[in-house]
């Protein structure tokens, strides 16, 4: 478990090592990284690391591997991220992700088949709070994690909401990153975001499950893509 443990640990060095590398050297999408060798020797670790960095930057949609070529960029994280948190906290904080796609669909699913009366109105209201406050100036991160809350609470399941509350923290980094990385762009970027929110209610107040957990996926998915340039 040790070795575990400092496997892991090494594993987020290399990761925050090779998005330094990309902002450092000003790579484009499209540009070839460094060997997994040269990368190796760089930071002092074995390849097998640095493989394992460089599988969850591909998932994150920051690198992708081509058979016998190597690995490119394919997103570059915004530079805003800097204001929020430390490159070296960037892997753990974009892995909650993969856990929020599993999770997060399923309660909205559920959510949308069990919701009360009363659950939906707490949902309803969350909604109206993150509107407000996200067509405004005013910060909208401690809304937008009230609105997912009242999501996972309305699906009757205290395990679920023990969960989600669990990555409280790491949520609230992407929460914050994420609006104000859309404040940077065009005004549409936050109405869309706002409009992912808007299909996700409106499934649940529909009763569709289905519907729910495509309209989170859908959200979670374009979230990650926002935090990129």
């Amino acid at each position: 478990m040790r070795i575990a443990a400092n496997e892991g640990t090494l594993a987020d060095r290399a990761y925050a090592g090779i998005v330094e590398i990309i902002n450092r050297d000003q790579l484009q999408v499209a540009d070839r990284l460094p060997s997994e060798s040269r990368l190796a020797d760089l930071f002092g670790i074995s390849r097998s690391i640095v493989r394992e960095a460089l599988v969850r930057l591909a998932a994150d949609g920051i690198t992708e591997a081509r058979r016998g070529a190597g690995s490119y960029v394919k997103s570059r994280p915004s530079e805003r991220w800097g204001a929020h948190m430390s490159m070296a906290e960037l892997s753990a904080t974009l892995g909650t992700y993969e856990v929020r796609f599993v999770l997060e669909a399923e309660t909205a699913r559920l959510a949308a088949l069990r919701r009360s009366p009363d659950q939906m109105a707490e949902i309803s209201h969350a909604l109206a709070d993150l509107r407000r406050n996200l067509l405004s100036s005013e910060p909208a991160h401690v809304e937008d994690w009230a609105l997912h809350r009242a999501i996972v609470k309305a699906t009757a399941n205290p395990a679920f909401l023990a969960t989600f509350d669990h990555l409280h923290d790491e949520v609230e980094k992407i929460l914050r990153a994420g609006v104000d990385i859309s404040r940077s762009r065009p005004p549409e970027a936050i109405q869309e975001m706002m409009r992912e929110h808007e299909m996700i209610v409106e499934a649940i107040r529909a009763g569709d499950g289905d519907g729910a957990a495509l309209a989170m996926r859908w959200h979670l998915s374009q979230g990650r893509k926002r935090l990129m340039p």
